[in-house]
């Protein structure tokens, strides 16, 4: 008996081949390069924001388990809130050389500081 689960053809519509096997690509978790092969920017941006200014961190090549953990730090070295998704890092607030300084503290030798 061949292998005929629904949810494994989610997005197949419909198939006249009997003998059609559904074939799924599969999502490689992406793995997280060593802090020392990072290749991070760091930017004040005020846009889209309501004026405020926060601290960007973008260029981060990793999981988001990871993403999140060196945002929970910077985050809370800084005492303030932010966020972390979609490969980039938001804290509140002006505080560009002090994460310069964190990052270099946790090995992260590429940064960059932008504009």
């Amino acid at each position: 008996m061949k292998n005929n689960d629904w949810k494994e053809r989610l997005n197949v519509v419909y198939s006249t081949n009997s003998n059609y096997n559904y074939e799924m690509e599969d999502d490689e978790e992406q793995t997280t390069l060593p802090s020392a092969q990072q290749h991070l920017r760091v930017q004040l941006d005020r846009k889209n924001r309501g004026g405020k200014i926060v601290t960007l961190v973008t260029g981060f090549v990793g999981t988001d388990n990871d993403l999140k953990k060196l945002g929970k730090l910077l985050k809370s070295k800084c005492g303030v809130g932010g966020s972390a998704k979609d490969g980039e890092i938001i804290v509140q607030g002006d505080f560009k050389l002090k994460i310069l300084e964190l990052l270099k503290k946790e090995g992260y030798t590429q940064t960059k500081p932008m504009g």
